[in-house]
C-alpha cells in the first residue's frame, strides 16, 4: 500500500466522512486499553466531531487517494475535548499570552496506525497554535495517544478519569507543553 497522504483543513463537506472515521478509529485503535462499554460510553461526549473547530479553521484531515484517513486540530477555545453533543454553549476565546492552546480530537483509520499521521497533524497544529502566538499548548490524550504526545515533548501534568454514562469513566492524562521562541515562524 503506498503510505503518501496530505494535509489541509477540514470543511464542512468532511463532516459525514469524520463521523464515519471516528467511532471506526476508537473501536479499533483503543480497544487494547478500554472496555467495549467504555468506549461506547465515551462516543459522543468524549469522542466525537467538534464542529466549532471545523468552523474555526483549526481542524485538519489527512487524505490518501481522496479519503480522508485522519484528523485532528486544536483550539483557543477552553474545552479540552468532546463533540459536539457535549458543548453547552459558545465558548470564549482564550488569551494567547496567558492560556494554552488545546490540541484536540486526533483519530487514525486503523489501517494507517503508526504511519505518522499523528506526528504530522500534530506538527501541523502546534505550527498553527505558535503562529497564533500562544505560547503552551495542552491536551487530553487517551492511554494509546501518551505514547506519541511525549514523544513530541509534552509532559504529565494530571491523570484523572473522566465520568461516563452508567457510572463509568475513562482514565485520561492531561499533558502539556511549552514553546520556545525558536518554534515561532514569524
Amino acid at each position: 500500500m503506498n503510505k503518501s497522504f496530505s494535509i489541509r483543513l477540514a470543511q464542512d463537506e468532511d463532516i459525514a466522512a469524520l463521523e464515519a472515521l471516528i467511532p471506526m478509529s476508537v473501536r479499533v485503535l483503543q480497544a487494547s486499553v478500554y472496555s467495549a462499554a467504555q468506549m461506547e460510553a465515551a462516543l459522543g461526549p468524549v469522542f466525537g466531531v467538534d464542529r466549532q473547530l471545523v468552523d474555526d479553521g483549526t481542524y485538519f484531515v489527512v487524505e490518501h487517494s481522496g479519503i480522508i484517513i485522519g484528523c485532528g486540530g486544536w483550539s483557543r477555545r477552553r474545552a479540552v475535548f468532546g463533540g459536539d453533543g457535549s458543548r453547552l454553549a459558545d465558548e470564549a476565546v482564550l488569551d494567547p499570552a496567558h492560556d494554552p492552546a488545546r490540541i484536540r480530537a486526533f483519530f487514525v483509520h486503523p489501517d494507517w496506525a503508526r504511519c505518522g499521521i499523528g506526528r504530522a497533524v500534530l506538527v501541523a497544529c502546534e505550527a498553527a497554535i505558535v503562529a497564533a502566538g500562544f505560547r503552551r499548548g495542552v491536551l487530553v490524550a487517551t492511554l494509546t495517544g501518551e505514547p506519541l504526545y511525549a514523544s513530541c515533548g509534552y509532559t504529565v501534568a494530571e491523570r484523572y478519569e473522566v465520568p461516563l454514562f452508567g457510572g463509568l469513566t475513562l482514565p485520561v492524562v492531561r499533558m502539556e507543553k511549552s514553546f520556545t521562541p525558536q518554534d515561532r515562524k514569524d
